[in-house]
């Protein structure tokens, strides 16, 4: 015990050499210390994930923001028309955004920056390929996008189109396949940024550390005490980090660490919980394609005989605070297009075997492989496995990388028979959701490995995004959420409140329900957090 004792103490000895002393004495700068998944990637064209969109927020701009309750604010673009015909958007691009490196952002980059997008076809680019038929720069403050068909969400997709420095990454280019534009900078911004988002990066190790340091000249300002550093440690162990936080050498824990680990640090004295809602759901994603999840009597089998309520207590804090509650399909109750009159999903284990006998697979075997850096999708997986032997099937656990995950999502055959997926809605609308992760197109993403692509579903899709009717358009996602769960492709275990531990000098955002932002990552926007000096001088944080 003393030699597990001891080595405890080294891990969090060589983290903390990592991390480093949060400063911010007289004159000192004020750093933050916060955790999360690696791997983080920092190109706006590429990222998706959790980490990935903190890092999106921070560092680039956009022409429209996510808002308080999903509403759309203005950002880089000051304001934009639309034609009668719905096909061209045409923005004012604000003057006096500046780039990191203190030249003005212009038009010109807006154009580059969403041809680029659409070149790389990574990240969110699908969200653009097949409607953007044209983009084009009129001068320094002119921009039009043309569509070539009615795009319902168009407005809100532009959320995750980071504005780059057209300059900074030609200059920059390496020898590709983009022509002329070689690798189109792809080398030079997985680690360097060239944005205008209130932080620049410092340094960047996607599987270890990304460190943000304050752009002063920001053009929207600064909370009064917003951190000057922000250094995003990547796949902590859970241990570590609670006693990082025990210890006051650590600020924000990431959402994934084990209910015991909250248990505890909720009852620590100045470590407080909060909750973001409305944008996120735990799919336990079932490949539609792989025996014998291609079997619709296995999948309906599968999703009567989980025990819901016992999914529940495993994500029960105390008495007072839960991670999650009973989800009713793939839209979170709180983000736009949630359907309240889908049924509750409950464990019915007579109706469990009952659709198993009509499979045509006896005795099935499959595989739920879970991520690795997400301790609670273990015990997912032990009472899913042990809730599958009770109606006949056999579950064989494996524990995945999420590094190698996303790998085995692009392969229907790699992908495993179930995975547990975190999924926060990317931009303020049901297309967010429903077409990410269920069209065809978007097959082959960690997003999307149930594999769906139904032909009833993507035209379903296909036709809310060419409707320009709101209420029309929710009548087609609400239909087409109908087609998703009558096929199973997923098991909706629970609507996610997602829990972050923090220190009580720290004022995160999302602490206010009237600021809720149902965006993932949107409200890691660090340049409006707080930081108490004298509550955490008075506790002697480190």
């Amino acid at each position: 015990m003393k030699y597990v004792a001891g080595l405890a103490g080294i891990v969090v000895v060589l983290v903390l050499a990592l991390i480093g002393p949060s400063a911010g004495g007289p004159g000192e700068p004020i750093v933050l210390r916060i955790d999360a998944a690696a791997p983080a990637q920092i190109d706006p064209a590429k990222s998706t994930d959790f980490v990935s969109s903190v890092l999106f927020y921070n560092l680039y701009d956009t022409l429209v923001a996510p808002g308080p309750g999903g509403k759309l604010v203005p950002s880089v673009a000051e304001s934009w028309t639309v034609s009668p015909d719905g096909l061209a958007y045409t923005f004012r691009v604000r003057k006096g955004v500046t780039f990191h490196d203190g030249t003005e952002l212009t038009a010109q980059d807006v154009e580059f920056s969403l041809q680029r997008t659409m070149a790389l076809k990574q990240g969110f680019s699908y969200l653009f390929d097949g409607w953007v038929s044209a983009v084009k720069a009129s001068g320094p403050s002119t921009v039009a996008i043309i569509l070539a068909r009615p795009y319902g969400p168009f407005l809100p997709t532009l959320v995750r189109m980071g504005i780059v420095n057209k300059a900074q990454v030609l200059k920059n280019k390496r020898d590709g396949k983009y022509g002329e534009m070689g690798d189109y900078g792809e080398a030079y911004l997985s680690g360097q940024d060239a944005g205008s988002g209130p932080y620049t990066i410092k340094s960047h190790s996607p599987q270890q550390q990304s460190v943000i340091a304050r752009f002063p000249a920001y053009w929207q300002g600064f909370a009064p005490t917003a951190p000057d550093e922000v250094r995003i440690s990547l796949s902590v162990e859970a241990a570590t980090i609670r006693a990082l936080m025990v210890r006051r050498e650590h600020d924000v824990t990431s959402q994934w660490l084990p209910t015991e680990i909250y248990r505890a640090l909720s009852e620590t004295p100045n470590i407080a919980l909060a909750s973001e809602r409305g944008q996120s759901t735990l799919f336990l994603k079932i490949n539609t394609k792989r025996p014998p999840t291609d079997d619709l009597n296995v999948r309906k089998a599968m999703a009567s005989g989980l025990d819901y309520e016992a999914v529940l207590r495993l994500i029960r804090i105390n008495d007072r605070v839960t991670a999650g509650k009973t989800a009713r399909g793939p839209i979170p109750e709180g983000f736009p297009g949630f359907d309240p009159t889908l049924v509750v999903p409950k464990r019915d284990v007579a109706a469990a075997k009952a659709a198993l006998a009509q499979s045509k697979y006896h005795d099935p075997e499959l595989e739920f492989g879970w991520v690795a850096e997400v301790p609670l999708e273990e015990k997912i997986a032990l009472l899913f496995q042990q809730n599958m032997e009770e109606i006949g099937i056999k579950v064989k656990v494996q524990k995945v990388p999420w590094a190698l995950m996303t790998e085995k999502a692009t392969k229907p055959d790699a992908t495993p028979n179930i995975t547990p997926i975190y999924f926060a809605g990317t931009y303020p609308d049901p297309d967010s959701f429903l077409y990410s992760t269920y069209h065809s197109s978007a097959a082959g993403s960690w997003i999307s490995m149930e594999w769906l692509q139904d032909k009833n579903v993507d035209a379903l899709l296909d036709r809310a995004r060419t409707t320009a009717n709101p209420d029309q358009r929710l009548t087609l996602y609400k239909q087409a959420q109908k087609v998703i769960v009558d096929q199973v492709s997923d098991i909706y275990a629970y609507e996610q409140f997602a829990l972050f531990a923090y220190q009580e000098y720290v004022k995160p955002v999302f602490v206010d329900p009237a600021k809720a932002i149902p965006v993932q990552g949107a409200h890691w926007n660090f340049r409006l957090w707080e930081v108490d000096l004298a509550k955490r001088s008075a506790i002697g944080a480190k």
